[in-house]
């Protein structure tokens, strides 16, 4: 008897583990033994500026990178988890600082704190096409967020008028071993959350023809109507970028674009165009200490990205400005990267301004320790 009474006892105990229902109202019901690799790092950008216009606000005008005046801060920092199985990707980079606030102001509550946010799906067990969705990395311009992958600290004026960041679908094709096709399914140009009913798409062409060599192409059409512009109506964008030897003595990226805006008022319809052109060159002289310099120009009549500051109903200005600039690196260890840089900026019209007169010229210094593990 007493046998039989142990026996179920010992039954009776091993049931939960065998046979318990799990209760999916608690927060997380996943298998915890990912067939996987989970990956956790993170990134942190320092900087400091001086804008010799010294905007009362301390915000610098025309960029969302690096943009704080006089002011020790965090530009961009992040947590980059990720998980990397045979046939399942997924990324998720909540990110802090001035970049964020300014870049996605226009994004309502936690979606201002996301720089990607995605799940991949490789389709077929033998062919390397993925369909990833969720908050992407853009591809337009040779240049992004982080700065540590670019030849110079700040940012170009290129990238600061394309999208930082996609919301929606991307399909992977490798097309052979030197040729590899992305195509977007996206809610707009730059939205996390969409602002109109329309939908746009985007494609990449990535052609390596070495190990030294990337040249890129992009495309975008979209509607890009919103509470903002309700003029806008399509918008038709193409960029195309180089990237030479980034780890070498001597490397090189440049980076041309041009887009058209097309508008409805007041019963007329009326075509705007931007453009810019930007080479960025950079020499190093031991492994350490390297110094970069950028010139470029940025074209904007129609004020489809840009609205100088100085503009008024009165006297309406497009924007143009060119920006020429030198960057010291000294990379302190394989994780660390100290910057010095100091860019002048010049147009032809006054679409800068300082100390409330409207003037043609901004001069800038900025220094920067940047982390990354």
């Amino acid at each position: 008897m007493k046998k039989t009474l142990w026996a179920a006892l010992a039954v009776s105990l091993a049931l939960p583990a065998f046979g318990q229902v799990v209760n999916t109202a608690t927060l997380d019901t996943s298998d915890v033994n990912a067939k996987g690799k989970i990956t956790v790092g993170g990134y942190i950008d320092l900087y400091y500026g001086y804008d010799f216009n010294r905007p009362p606000s301390g915000d610098r005008p025309y960029f969302v990178s690096m943009g704080r005046h006089n002011e020790a801060t965090v530009n961009l920092a992040f947590v980059d988890v990720k998980y990397t199985a045979s046939r399942v990707r997924a990324r998720f980079v909540p990110g802090f600082g001035t970049y964020m606030n300014a870049n996605y102001a226009a994004e309502p509550g936690t979606l201002r704190n996301i720089v990607e946010g995605n799940v991949g799906v490789r389709l077929f067990r033998n062919k390397n096409i993925w369909l990833d969705a969720g908050v992407l990395g853009s591809p337009y311009t040779n240049e992004s967020a982080i700065s540590k992958d670019h030849l110079m600290y700040t940012r170009s004026f290129a990238p600061e008028y394309v999208p930082y960041y996609l919301s929606g679908v991307k399909l992977t094709l490798p097309l052979g071993e030197k040729v590899t096709a992305y195509l977007y399914g996206l809610n707009g140009w730059q939205v996390i959350q969409d602002n109109n009913a329309g939908k746009a798409l985007g494609t990449q062409l990535e052609y390596r023809p070495g190990t030294k060599w990337l040249l890129n192409w992009n495309t975008y059409v979209g509607d890009e109507r919103s509470e903002a512009a309700p003029q806008n109506r399509m918008r038709y964008f193409s960029d195309v970028y180089f990237i030479y030897n980034p780890d070498g003595r001597f490397s090189a990226t440049g980076c041309v674009y041009g887009g058209v805006q097309n508008r409805e008022a007041n019963g007329s319809s009326t075509s705007a165009t931007w453009w810019q052109a930007n080479l960025t060159g950079r020499y190093r002289f031991t492994d350490q200490i390297s110094l970069s310099g950028r010139i470029e120009w940025f074209d904007d009549p129609d004020n489809v990205q840009i609205t100088p500051v100085t503009a008024s109903d009165v006297r309406p200005l497009g924007f143009r400005s060119g920006s020429a600039g030198l960057c010291l690196n000294v990379k302190v260890t394989d994780n660390a990267m100290f910057r010095f840089e100091g860019r002048q900026f010049f147009s032809n019209t006054d679409v800068f301004q300082r100390e409330g007169t409207a003037v043609r010229n901004s001069s800038l210094l900025i220094s920067n320790l940047t982390v990354w593990f």
